[in-house]
């Protein structure tokens, strides 16, 4: 979803981050709603020594980007391999950023977060 500016806002019910030459870029909280999954995952990225900017992300920024990921309640932090179709760098998932990301917040809530959806797709 984008802002009234055109920027990039948020998902259904998620919040949206890009990286971008390391740094994790995120909607400002003036036109999201700031989740409390969004909130533990800058916290996380903090607390790893992984620079944050709450800015403006524009489309050509996320096309663009390194990585990408959302998070969730319902899925904590979810790696992100395409926009629009378009791979998001070369595709893959997780980028490393993302996977320090997801490591960090599976630690924190002693659940394996990714092993928990790979399970779901056997099934």
């Amino acid at each position: 979803m984008l802002d009234t500016n055109g920027n990039l806002s948020e998902g259904p019910g998620s919040n949206i981050f890009i990286v971008k030459d390391g740094i994790v870029l995120t909607s400002r909280e003036q036109f999201i709603l700031s989740g409390i999954s969004r909130g533990v995952a800058i916290e996380l990225a903090q607390e790893l020594g992984i620079e944050v900017q709450e800015t403006d992300i524009d489309l050509y920024d996320a096309y663009t980007a390194d990585e990408a990921f959302v998070t969730s309640t319902s899925f904590c932090i979810c790696p992100v391999s395409s926009f629009n179709g378009s791979p998001i760098a070369d595709g893959s998932v997780p980028g490393p950023v993302t996977d320090r990301l997801t490591r960090a917040y599976s630690g924190m809530v002693g659940l394996d977060v990714a092993g928990q959806y790979l399970a779901r797709l056997e099934e």
